[in-house]
């Protein structure tokens, strides 16, 4: 697992980006932020993921969240690759909206336990798998996921986790499964039966269970 837990402060690490050089908790300045890290520069599954985050731009500007990628290559190679990036996303003639961390020393990797140790390069050195890091405006992690070099991610799936994490950090609420924005979602149980009708004024329902125990709570935010 990731080398950071959650609830843990982000390091405010510094490294070099095809931005130039940052230092991370600067960089986030007040705004959420999403760091997903890559194996390597100018592979395949790499390519159609930077693609689609690039794609999926706005939807994360308007939910306040900054990208930032992660690949084991110099920033001259991202600034290569960047341009097929970009190519595949059908948008050749505009730059890559967001940075690339070069981690060519694989420092950063090693210090948020991102290496995979069954995928390898052809001088036998571990890739990094594909992290994903979403971070709190407290400069806090909210959310890890971690999946192996071969498996690429699904984005759309990482926008509706930040729906999520964006409204239970606001309501004393928690998002069921296949939850997406608009629907009911479900009172935390350390709410009295009072507070929650306080809380929420557009009523809570309880849905009967065979235990008997009125936990299943829903209401609509």
């Amino acid at each position: 697992m990731p080398g950071i837990l959650l609830g843990d402060e982000f390091p405010n690490f510094e490294a070099d980006t095809t931005v130039g050089k940052i230092k991370f908790h600067d960089f986030l300045g007040g705004s959420w932020g999403i760091l997903f890290s890559h194996p390597r520069d100018f592979t395949p599954v790499c390519t159609t993921e930077l693609a689609c985050a690039a794609k999926l731009t706005d939807e994360f500007k308007k939910r306040g969240v900054k990208m930032i990628a992660l690949s084991i290559d110099s920033v001259e190679d991202h600034k290569a690759w960047s341009k097929d990036v970009m190519s595949v996303s059908s948008a050749a003639d505009n730059d890559l909206p967001f940075p690339i961390i070069a981690d060519d020393k694989r420092e950063l990797s090693v210090k948020l336990g991102m290496l995979d140790p069954d995928e390898r390069d052809k001088d036998g050195m571990p890739l990094t798998a594909r992290c994903v890091f979403v971070i709190g405006p407290d400069k806090r992690l909210k959310l890890s996921i971690l999946y192996p070099a071969t498996t690429g991610r699904n984005f759309d799936e990482l926008l509706r986790v930040i729906d999520s994490l964006q409204l239970t950090a606001q309501k004393k609420v928690a998002t069921p499964v296949d939850w997406k924005p608009g629907d009911k979602v479900m009172v935390i149980p350390s709410l009295s039966e009072a507070e929650a009708a306080s809380l929420f004024p557009n009523g809570v329902t309880t849905k009967e269970v065979p235990s008997g125990k009125k936990y299943l709570r829903y209401t609509q935010p």
